[in-house]
């Protein structure tokens, strides 16, 4: 039984693009799946795929391989957490190291990349930040 499932598939993405894995699997719950298309949509993975596995479906990403320049995915921070939500206003979404790395928010209308909210005018919940 697991806590937080966004956190552990964060740690799970996190352990296996420092370990050089091309692959990764977590438990693919509706938001799991909406983080891993934020991911794509940004171009830090490849693919994701969901496949159903007994009572629930699994979730399986495709990591982009290791360059000369090193790993596309470098860190994965958990912001909003169950003990402490954290929200942002339109006029307040974070930037992360700068503006070179997303937040993935999620707003009413889902989850958006942090660009994508503040185009769009929306705040928000704050879930995490990818560099």
């Amino acid at each position: 039984m697991v806590s937080d499932p966004v956190a552990d598939m964060l740690t799970r993405i996190r352990n296996a693009s420092k370990a050089g894995h091309g692959s990764v699997v977590a438990p693919g719950a509706k938001m799991q799946v909406e983080i891993a298309r934020v991911l794509k949509e940004e171009g830090y993975i490849i693919d994701y795929s969901v496949a159903p596995d007994g009572p629930g479906s699994r979730l399986e990403i495709s990591l982009k391989p290791r360059t000369d320049t090193g790993r596309a995915i470098n860190g994965l921070k958990r912001i909003s957490r169950p003990g402490l939500r954290v929200y942002a206003r339109k006029t307040e979404i974070p930037r992360v190291l700068g503006g070179l790395g997303p937040v993935v928010m999620s707003t009413s209308h889902g989850l958006m990349s942090g660009r994508q909210a503040l185009q769009q005018g929306r705040g928000g919940e704050v879930v995490c930040y990818v560099w």
